[in-house]
């Protein structure tokens, strides 16, 4: 009982009771869920795309530029978005963000052609995007000090969900009704989602407007480059060899394809946690050591799969130590540009999510150049290489912060 005690005075000292703090919680929750429903949007086609080529009449390479247009719409339109609405109140801007959701949606299903499935795809990826940078904000400030990045990792969940799942989701419903009927659960849930947003989110005053030269300064910023660089190449060994997964499991670990569902289901499981624990972590240990550890093993487990990985349990143990390691650097990458540039907090999360999607557009080119040339085994030693920049990237600035905060010590205590 006294612990209990003692922990509820800490927690009021910090401005926050217990019953406020499971309030938040929640909260942060229902920004999870919510970027699950939107992000399903962007993952979902992928599993559909010999329907709606299909419906459209057009071929599966034309229908698959629907993934690329998204992609490109969500890298380029989201941070304009959120900077030319920098000043908005962030629950007005995520109740707007879901009513282009809603949007994008009734587009989907209701107008002919393929022409304007594709500007559908542009409102779609613009208001998704805008929702998810605002939602991760907004969880920031909702968590207690010290709690901020595992908050980040809680609304990563969501979307990490729409990755596993959105495949799987829209096979199965395409199957049993019709491709739209996705998109308009889509639409139907992101409308409940924006009142549930008025309801329970409270006010944020949105962030100041910064002058269009501090932006550009920002960006030239060599700290802020390298760590824009660090998740560039982070993510594209991430992206290069997942998009090859299917083709790697059967050509190199040779698994049976009865055990590449499951495979893939661990694999899954694992990112959810790991996007979890990489957030608890970087709250625990710091962001320089749950960074630098956590791409340490995702780099030794890409060198792992592409060599030992024979047996189907040897494979599976090795993906879910990919899947949990892979996704545990998401929200301590982000929390660090937040901490860069904490006066642009809403710029610098959109800007983080142009460059995976920049990479991830980047991963399909690479890795369709190194399987023609070389074979699925390349692309996993190519995965390998890029996460090792990765780290060398990360390790270089968090030694010279490191040092310089060593020195600042030593001249504080002199003095």
């Amino acid at each position: 009982m006294s612990f209990i005690r003692s922990t509820s005075i800490i927690i009021r000292k910090e401005g926050l009771s217990i019953e406020a703090l499971a309030r938040n919680t929640l909260k942060i929750y229902l920004l999870a869920f919510i970027s699950f429903v939107v992000s399903t949007s962007e993952y979902v086609i992928a599993g559909i795309l010999d329907n709606i080529a299909q419906w459209a009449h057009v071929s599966m390479a034309a229908a698959g530029q629907l993934i690329s247009v998204f992609a490109i719409a969500n890298a380029v339109g989201s941070p304009l978005f959120v900077m030319i609405t920098a000043k908005m109140d962030r629950r007005k801007l995520m109740m707007f963000s879901l009513w282009i959701v809603v949007l994008g949606s009734v587009m989907s299903i209701t107008l002919p052609g393929f022409g304007f499935l594709i500007v559908s795809r542009i409102i779609l990826a613009v208001g998704a995007g805008v929702f998810v940078i605002a939602s991760k904000t907004i969880a920031a400030k909702l968590a207690p000090p010290g709690k901020q990045a595992g908050a980040i990792g809680t609304v990563l969940i969501g979307f990490s969900a729409a990755l596993i799942v959105g495949v799987p989701i829209g096979r199965v419903i395409a199957a049993a009704f019709d491709w739209k009927v996705i998109f308009a659960g889509i639409g139907m849930l992101s409308m409940l989602a924006a009142f549930a947003v008025y309801r329970m989110i409270p006010s944020t005053e949105g962030e100041p407007p910064i002058p269009l030269g501090k932006q550009l300064a920002l960006i030239r910023s060599p700290v802020i480059l390298t760590g824009f660089g660090i998740t560039f190449f982070w993510q594209l060994g991430y992206a290069v060899l997942y998009a090859y997964i299917v083709p790697f499991l059967h050509d190199v670990t040779q698994i049976g394809a009865h055990h590449i569902s499951l495979a893939l289901f661990a694999f899954g499981i694992a990112t959810l946690i790991g996007s979890k624990a990489g957030g608890l972590l970087t709250d625990r240990i710091g962001i320089p050591r749950s960074l630098v550890g956590g791409m340490a093993v995702h780099a030794v487990a890409l060198v792992l799969l592409a060599t030992v990985a024979k047996s189907a349990a040897v494979t599976i143990a090795l993906l879910m130590l990919w899947g949990f390691s892979a996704w545990s650097s998401g929200p301590g990458l982000q929390f660090n540009l937040v901490n860069l540039a904490p006066e642009a907090s809403g710029i610098m999360l959109s800007l983080y999510g142009s460059v995976v999607q920049l990479s991830i557009a980047a991963a399909g080119g690479i890795g369709g150049l190194v399987t023609a040339r070389y074979s699925v085994l390349g692309v996993s030693w190519t995965a390998a290489i890029s996460v090792a920049v990765a780290l060398m990237l990360a390790v270089i600035p968090f030694n010279q912060r490191r040092a310089n905060n060593i020195t600042m010590q030593r001249r504080q205590t002199h003095v």
